[in-house]
């Protein structure tokens, strides 16, 4: 049996061997066929993203020129056409109608091709139109010859009234074969079967456009192509197909036969000799085992047991105990009387009367069965169990035997059972309340008691998927105005006690239906269920923000804190809840943008500043990242010389598609994004790098004035860059706007000047005259220089006010010893007058423009504005009175 057992279990595990090494064999096979896909499906992908992002940086740049012609438009595809693509020609449908193709030559016949009168060009045409996002089709067969992929891209402008309208499609051809080439599925060394489908317009995988179609049906190895919407499916299989046996295959079954034979042989020899051993000891076994087993069994089973024997006599009451009845009732046998009252005396009083009763029914020739306590002479209590049985002898007595034995051990576990399962009923108990506290605290804010983020996401995550069994949802976003003014003048406990207060106005005001949560800080959201109708949201508004501007008294301090409030409604039910949410943060926005303490609705011109916001900011990061932003240089010169007494360097975006780029568009956002000090550092190392090489030029500037930021001011490792700069003593001046320099209150700030003062730089206030500066404030910073607004300076000629408002500045200056330079000046009757008012510097587009370093120091070689200058001198002196 042993050889018979090694037999099976040898011949199962060749098997298992032999199979699992044509499995390992399969496995192996498939995983190298899943990577030379993979590495196929990726240079696919990677040469149809190549000619997709081709046609969207012609589509971008057509954006921004949308009156380009066919010339114009060739040059740009052929830029964009010299590397490497598998783009056969580019088309552009203004209104859908081609009047644009790259290249002509041999496209003639397409120019004027309208989209819209061709029944199978018209449906995907619109098709993009309406969805606004690339579309790509194929392959189709083309006239010329070959099979392609067609990219549909829309293209929209910007009209002046802001509005994003759609200009037309750009239609890109890309050569298939040529593409399937250049991915290397042409390759006669590739040691896979490919074949490649396209989905239909139902969603389903047709016939395969290139490969065998057996391909889809041989188990094969398969994976998707993404093209825009459109997907492929590409398989592939081993040349040859699956299940090859491995090539060592019989050689290592021939192996596995060896073993199995070595191992049987001495399994077999050893069966029989262990056999013929096994039945000498048996015999032998036997005849001594029937001796002792039935005396072992009776001693076995009361050792195991643990029981005492008993028997009594009903007639006499002789009672018989064993010894391990009298160890039981703690009972020695020269102690022991012998009849029942030894029993009777050891019951527990509490359980006599009722042991007493159960043994009594026993001599009427039933069963016994009981349980009962013992209380022994030591005070112990011990708990034992008997069972008892009734029968006659030979001789005609009725007797009882039976057995007990100590339970005592079992009880106590039992009591300490139900104690243990008492506790922890409790504790699940307690466990329970602790979970049920701890939810609703994870779902609620521990201040106000209302729900929080949490609870708002699943609230919203349940409201998305039953749209069907509600109405359309209004979002309200509040923000409280002046929170932070009060938990920094009152501390965090009036903080708490105004964040109260607002939770209980907007409980009263709401209807029971409306959910509102606090999702942090100072911000409160509304989900409303309420018609948007007859005004109910904007009258709701009003009386929440009135409700809020209500004072609370806090230790005797009246607070106010207002609120700005932003509203969204979901429309049709397409948007998804958790756009919603931010459509209602960014109307907040707008809120606090226009003034706080008001409410605005969302709509889809927020959406489209957003964006356009966003997608600037982006182009901001990332023109930081590729060094775009540079700076320009506008002469400054001596009001009374002409020569340039300096240049002010000011920030320029030289954006790639956009070209050069004022402050104006996008020095706001760049403010926004905490970046301003980064712009104003690029532009001093830009002004001092050209400083350097006009000097070594023969050009002798003697000054340059760079912009400085608030935000860069409050630096604190601003001195120590400056510091390593090497900056000459009078060489830079940094112009400060007027309302930074004027805060007296700061003295961070006025601190920092001072430090600049330090190292050599000089002050200059900007903008001067169009801020809440005082004179008193303007000897306490005591700038180098100050520089006069161009609003100021543009209507000095035609009125006598403005020039005396000029001419009092002036000599402000002059009086504390401040050289006063004059912004913005258009023209030479500007200059000549500001000359003789005593303006010290004159900077404007009278004498030049902003310019790139290079042009400043052709211009200033030059020196043409000395000869316009001449040219003016009859003019200046007819001065209007």
């Amino acid at each position: 049996m042993p050889a018979l057992i090694v037999l099976v279990m040898v011949v199962l595990c060749a098997w298992f061997a032999d199979g699992q090494k044509r499995h390992i064999a399969d496995e192996n096979l498939r995983a190298s066929v899943t990577e030379q896909l993979s590495l196929i499906r990726a240079r696919l992908e990677g040469k149809i993203n190549g000619n997709v992002q081709l046609v969207q940086g012609l589509v971008a740049m057509m954006e921004m020129e949308p009156s380009i012609d066919q010339s114009g438009f060739a040059q740009l595809v052929e830029r964009l056409l010299r590397n490497d693509t598998q783009i056969r020609h580019i088309a552009a449908a203004p209104d859908l109608v081609i009047r644009m193709i790259y290249p002509l030559k041999g496209n003639e016949k397409l120019i004027d091709f309208d989209y819209r009168l061709n029944l199978a060009q018209s449906g995907p045409a619109l098709q993009v139109r309406d969805s606004g996002e690339l579309m790509v089709t194929g392959p189709v067969k083309l006239v010329q010859g070959g099979r392609a992929l067609i990219a549909r891209y829309p293209v929209f402008v910007d009209t002046p009234l802001h509005e994003h309208k759609f200009w037309g499609l750009v239609s890109a051809v890309i050569d298939l074969d040529r593409l399937l080439r250049d991915a290397g599925l042409l390759a006669q060394d590739l040691p896979i079967e490919i074949a490649l489908a396209s989905n239909d317009a139902a969603g389903q995988y047709g016939t395969p456009f290139f490969g065998d179609a057996r391909t889809f049906q041989d188990m094969p190895v398969d994976m998707t192509v993404q093209l825009g919407r459109e997907t492929w499916r590409i398989a592939a299989v081993p040349k040859g197909g699956w299940h090859p046996l491995p090539p060592d295959i019989w050689t290592f079954r021939l192996l596995t036969a060896l073993v199995g034979i070595v191992v049987m042989a001495p399994m077999i020899w050893g069966g029989r000799l262990m056999s013929e051993r096994q039945r000498n000891i048996v015999v032998l076994q036997q005849r001594k085992d029937e001796l002792k087993e039935i005396s072992q069994r009776l001693e076995i089973a009361i050792d195991a047991s643990k029981i005492g024997i008993w028997e009594i006599d009903i007639e006499t009451g002789r009672l018989l105990w064993d010894e391990r009845m009298h160890q039981i009732y703690d009972l020695p046998q020269d102690q022991a009387k012998g009849d029942k009252s030894d029993w009777e005396n050891a019951l527990h009083p509490d359980d006599r009367k009722r042991a007493l009763g159960e043994f009594s029914q026993t001599s009427d020739g039933k069963g016994y069965e009981d349980k009962f306590r013992l209380l022994l002479k030591n005070g112990e209590i011990r708990h034992v169990r008997a069972i008892g049985v009734s029968y006659v002898n030979s001789l005609g007595d009725q007797k009882i035997i039976g057995v007990n034995w100590d339970v005592t051990e079992d009880v106590l576990l039992q009591q300490e059972l139900r104690e243990a399962k008492r506790r922890a009923e409790q504790h699940n108990a307690e466990l329970e309340q602790a979970r049920r506290q701890m939810e609703y605290n994870s779902l609620h804010d521990a201040l106000t008691h209302l729900p929080n983020r949490r609870f708002l996401d699943q609230l919203l995550a349940e409201k998305a998927a039953n749209v069907a069994l509600r109405s359309p949802l209004t979002i309200l976003h509040i923000d409280l105005d002046r929170f932070k003014e009060i938990n920094d003048t009152l501390g965090h406990a009036a903080g708490d006690e105004i964040l109260k207060h607002v939770a209980g106005l907007l409980t009263h005001h709401l209807p029971p239906r409306d959910f509102v949560a606090r999702i942090g800080g100072d911000e409160f959201v509304v989900v409303s269920e309420m018609p948007a109708e007859n005004g109910y949201y904007e009258t709701l508004s009003k009386q929440i923000i009135e409700a809020f501007s209500t004072p609370i008294i806090f230790e005797g301090h009246e607070c106010r804190a207002g609120a700005s409030i932003g509203i969204a409604s979901e429309g049709d039910g397409s948007e998804r809840l958790e756009q919603l949410l931010i459509d209602a943060d960014i109307a907040l926005y707008e809120a606090k943008r226009k003034g706080r303490n008001r409410s605005e609705f969302f709509t889809d011109t927020l959406r489209s500043s957003v964006i356009h916001t966003k997608q600037t900011a982006d182009e901001i990061l990332r023109g930081l990242e590729a060094n775009e932003f540079i700076a320009y240089f506008q002469p400054q010169f001596d009001a009374h010389t002409l020569e340039i007494s300096g240049v002010e360097a000011l920030v320029r975006w030289d954006h790639p598609g956009k070209g050069i780029m004022p402050p104006f568009s996008f020095l706001k956002i760049a403010e926004s994004l905490n970046v301003v000090s980064r712009l104003d550092e690029i532009v001093l190392e830009h002004a001092l790098r050209h400083f350097q090489q006009w000097a070594k030029s023969g050009l002798d500037i003697p000054k340059v004035s760079v912009n400085i930021s608030a935000q860069r001011l409050h630096d604190q490792n601003l001195f120590n860059r400056l510091s390593s700069l090497g900056i000459r003593p009078g060489s830079v001046c940094f112009e400060l706007l007027e309302s930074i320099s004027f805060d007296e209150h700061d003295e961070l700030l006025i601190g920092n000047i001072q430090k600049l003062k330090a190292l050599g730089i000089d002050i200059e206030i900007d903008d001067f005259g169009t801020g809440h500066a005082s004179i008193i404030s303007l000897l306490k910073l005591t700038p180098r220089r100050l520089k006069i607004d161009r609003q100021l300076i543009r209507p000095i000629l035609q009125s006598s006010t403005g020039r005396q408002l000029v001419e009092s500045i002036i000599d402000i200056g002059q009086a504390c010893g401040i050289e006063i330079v004059a912004e913005g000046v258009e023209s030479m009757a500007h200059a000549a007058l500001l000359r003789d008012l005593g303006c010290h510097h004159l900077q404007g587009y009278a004498f030049a423009r902003p310019m790139s370093g290079a042009d400043f120091l052709d211009f200033a070689r030059q020196r043409n504005w000395l000869t316009e200058w001449e040219s003016s001198q009859p003019d200046r002196l007819r001065l209007p009175a």
